[in-house]
């Protein structure tokens, strides 16, 4: 075996009851919740009972795939299964800054709160919806896109996958134009126009946000969504690199392509869902793919890779 990447999910992949199994069955991620709950009263409890509509608003999705993410690196962590580095999709960043202690526990927990509650603000403000275009090359549905002001490719998730967001009106016409030419289209079970100009006002916002927040050099190499590089070190570059992670594309196949260069050959995906080991399976070949969201994802890690 190489070496491992935890991959930290992000939003779109909510469901309700998600972390309970985790919870019960691992005293780290019960920590984590009751930290959580602590900063944010009934985190835990949301996640375990909330409805599908309430696990969807932004203000409540972020704060609980969160805690769900982390819980589950932690949960690993605690049996002893450390990573060589992290990379998370979108908001799953956040908690891979945290597990890799370029935040604090308390802090990360705060900031993604806050993170929820700007982006949700933008969206009330300017609207805007997502969707996921399959079967065509990044450069044609770049191509499609630019006859569009307000249409905007965001994730680049896998060869043949681009996440979009924008204008519902022009994003529905971009959307046959893409069916035109051969593509499937998906919309996204997100509540607004993320990672797009859109989210220019939340830039702003937790730009300052960060300016009350400590932030240090990660203790674990942490991939940037924006570059696919490592994370920087100062704490301005830092900072910066946070803030503007939500108004700029998610480049998350140059990710998993650089992490696979980089002599990473086995990826675990920590949180809800099996999204982005899905993800990691149409972008590399000859790796080893798993995934922890609740205790029997735990029970088969530990029993494949602890030595």
């Amino acid at each position: 075996m190489g070496k491992v990447a935890f991959l930290f999910s992000g939003q779109g992949a909510q469901y309700p009851g998600m972390g309970k199994s985790l919870c019960d069955a691992s005293a780290a991620a019960r920590y984590t919740f009751e930290q959580a709950d602590a900063v944010r009263p009934d985190t835990s409890k949301q996640c375990f009972e909330g409805t599908k509509e309430e696990l969807s608003q932004t203000i409540n999705t972020q704060p609980c795939l969160y805690c769900v993410d982390l819980a589950a690196a932690e949960a690993l962590r605690d049996e002893g299964i450390v990573p060589d580095a992290v990379a998370g999709f979108s908001l799953g960043e956040i908690a891979a800054l945290t597990f890799a202690g370029v935040f604090s526990r308390k802090d990360g927990f705060s900031f993604v709160c806050k993170r929820g509650e700007h982006m949700s603000e933008a969206t009330k403000k300017t609207g805007g919806s997502m969707a996921a275009v399959l079967k065509l090359s990044n450069e044609k549905v770049n191509e499609l896109a630019s006859a569009y002001d307000k249409v905007f490719p965001v994730n680049y998730n896998c060869p043949g996958q681009v996440s979009v967001a924008g204008e519902k009106e022009q994003l529905d016409a971009f959307c046959e134009d893409c069916k035109a030419a051969g593509a499937r289209v998906v919309p996204l079970a997100v509540s607004g126009a993320f990672h797009s100009p859109f989210m220019d006002e939340a830039a702003a916002a937790l730009a300052e946000e960060l300016k009350s927040i400590q932030v240090q050099k990660a203790g674990i190499p942490v991939y940037s969504n924006a570059s696919a590089e490592l994370y920087p070190e100062d704490a301005d570059a830092i900072r910066a690199s946070i803030a503007t992670q939500v108004n700029h594309p998610v480049q998350w196949q140059a990710i998993l392509e650089k992490l696979h260069a980089d002599g990473f050959d086995t990826f675990i995906e920590c949180g809800a869902g099996k999204t982005l080991a899905g993800l990691v399976k149409k972008t590399l070949k000859g790796v080893s793919i798993y995934n922890v969201e609740d205790a029997d994802g735990l029970k088969a890690v530990v029993e494949a890779l602890k030595v």
